[in-house]
């Protein structure tokens, strides 16, 4: 998203049971592209001036959404690397013997999700790369349903049953991202992943007792784990909660620290954990 000459999407497919076929080989990869490319033409009227590219595997809504966009701009490199650049090309990358390019393999422990996207990049002039951009922003979201025989590719292509398919903006992901993570019960969460991913410089906290802290430093996410003491001395405790439950809330607390970890670890963010006794203070440490 920092390179003016590119801008990205994915097709999003949401199905009823996990794709049987994660990737595509390359025969089927080409012919998903040039049903992405009629799509778009007619979603976006002047996009057939850039470049697409669309890698053929489908993955979870978190392995698009991380630091740096990894899957992105390894597409948008392997766009720009490839040959026959007289004119506009719509490029679609799959797998040879069984194998993604660089970068582009679905992460097999994130592939049981009900959504899957399929990576795209757009690359050009500057100029219009804006202003399809614009377009992503304003339409896609609303109006972007794939044709049917896009869907109905597919669906056969990935053997998986398909409810819906659309396309959306990198901006559309991260708002339905985060309807889902507030539909999932982690919402607080959500500010620390956006930090990590749109404003990685700056720093974000979440102290919110009871949930667990964090702080985003820029270059990872540091957790307080603290003893049962230090969590009671620091004022985690949930209100309400009398002395006899205080040990469960205690191991609740532990297990939303995990929660949060995990979730950041989807997203690439690395964690640490900084490990915090009686009489210090949770906040504003450095990790050992």
């Amino acid at each position: 998203m920092t390179d003016p000459s590119c801008t990205f999407g994915a097709l999003a497919l949401e199905c009823s049971a996990p794709f049987a076929n994660t990737t595509l080989p390359r025969d089927a990869a080409a012919e998903l592209a040039g049903h992405v490319a009629a799509d778009l033409a007619r979603l976006l009227p002047g996009v057939d001036a850039l470049d697409l590219a669309v890698a053929a595997a489908g993955f979870d809504p978190a392995e698009l959404l991380r630091p740096g966009w990894p899957v992105h701009v390894a597409l948008a490199d392997l766009a720009q690397r490839a040959p026959g650049r007289n004119g506009p090309r719509v490029l679609g990358f799959g797998s040879h013997d069984g194998a993604m390019p660089a970068q582009l393999t679905p992460d097999p422990g994130l592939r049981d999700g009900p959504l899957r996207l399929v990576p795209f990049v757009l690359h050009g002039d500057e100029g219009v790369v804006a202003a399809i951009g614009r377009q992503m922003e304003d339409v896609l979201l609303e109006t972007g349903m794939a044709q049917a025989a896009t869907a109905l590719f597919a669906q056969e292509a990935f053997a998986a049953p398909l409810e819906h398919a659309r396309y959306l903006s990198l901006n559309d992901l991260l708002a339905i991202t985060a309807m889902q993570y507030e539909h999932a019960g982690i919402a607080p969460l959500w500010p620390i992943v956006e930090a990590a991913l749109l404003a990685p410089g700056h720093e974000e906290w979440l102290d919110e007792p009871p949930e667990p802290l964090l702080h985003w430093t820029g270059s990872e996410v540091r957790v307080a784990m603290m003893d049962i003491s230090a969590w009671l001395e620091a004022g985690f405790t949930p209100a309400g909660v009398d002395a006899g439950r205080m040990s469960r809330a205690y191991d609740q607390f532990q297990m939303r620290q995990r929660q949060f970890a995990a979730v950041l670890g989807s997203h690439g963010i690395a964690v640490c954990f900084d490990h915090v006794g009686t009489g210090q203070s949770p906040r504003g440490r450095v990790c050992d």
